[in-house]
């Protein structure tokens, strides 16, 4: 088999192609947030808010409305709930924040053994991305795409209140805005990536990338753009991957990113031993 059947000939299918987009659209918006996520030290909050859409979905299903509205109603309100708690209570943020997932979580589970919504719990959980039609990726677009463009639009400001919140608010900063503003836009970066990815993978899309970037790179932009190359090639190699091995494409996105990780963290210790060994 050529070069060129190996790449194109996967895209001949149009299930594959709807995959594709939609993997890029889920590894674009989940690369830019993951870059602050990871400055912030917000992985927790992350699977928090993730684990907590659940029963919002759940909900949504049951009462014929949009599953995106009910998961980011759950999402967002995990996330005050989860800043409140902190605000008027002795709790570390790490407490709470597994609290209150874990029962969100719990909660969504019992509904849905108790509701009927014609909902596949294993699509909910791990998604379901080669079974996407062209408006489920429309919708995916329709959150991805302005939840991407204000990351990239206020990403100076953000850094500095997840870098360094005191100088942010030292320069008249509305550091308390920008932090509820990540948060709504972590809930709609959730909400995009439900039905590709589900409620569990997407956790491993928000870290990953920021991750290597942040081993790679000391400047934010080029740790920004590190990140969004890492996702796109994640999102198009774990998209032929899984075709080529007949696997879930979802997991084989995350596997690579895991791949990429390794290697990232692999690089940054080799150029640490030769900084330590440059005279």
């Amino acid at each position: 088999m050529t070069l060129s059947m190996l790449l194109i000939e996967p895209f001949s299918h149009p299930f594959m192609q709807r995959a594709l987009v939609a993997a890029l659209l889920v590894g674009s918006v989940c690369a830019a947030l993951s870059c602050f996520m990871v400055l912030k030290g917000w992985s927790l909050m992350g699977d928090a808010i993730s684990h907590a859409v659940l029963p919002g979905v759940v909900l949504a299903a049951a009462f014929s409305l949009p599953i995106a509205a009910g998961a980011f109603v759950a999402g967002l309100g995990c996330a005050l709930g989860i800043g409140y708690l902190k605000d008027n209570s002795r709790l570390k943020e790490d407490t709470v924040m597994g609290i209150v997932f874990s029962g969100l979580f719990a909660l969504g589970l019992v509904l849905f053994t108790r509701i009927e919504t014609g909902q596949h719990l294993m699509h909910l959980l791990f998604g379901n991305m080669l079974g996407l039609g062209w408006g489920d990726v429309a919708e995916m677009g329709f959150v991805a795409a302005p939840t991407f463009a204000l990351a990239l639009a206020f990403r100076r400001d953000l850094m500095l209140a997840a870098f360094d919140p005191a100088h942010a608010r030292a320069i008249g900063l509305p550091v308390r805005a920008l932090h509820y503003g990540l948060l709504g836009l972590m809930a709609l970066t959730i909400v995009a990536a439900l039905k590709a990815v589900g409620i569990i993978l997407v956790v491993a899309m928000l870290i990953a990338p920021g991750a290597i970037g942040l081993l790679l790179c000391r400047r934010f932009d080029a740790m920004l753009a590190t990140a969004l190359g890492a996702a796109l090639f994640s999102s198009l190699a774990g998209t032929l991957l899984s075709f080529h091995l007949d696997i879930a494409t979802g997991p084989t996105i995350v596997v690579t990113q895991a791949a990429l990780f390794i290697a990232a963290l692999a690089t940054a210790g080799l150029r640490a031993r030769a900084a330590l060994s440059a005279p």
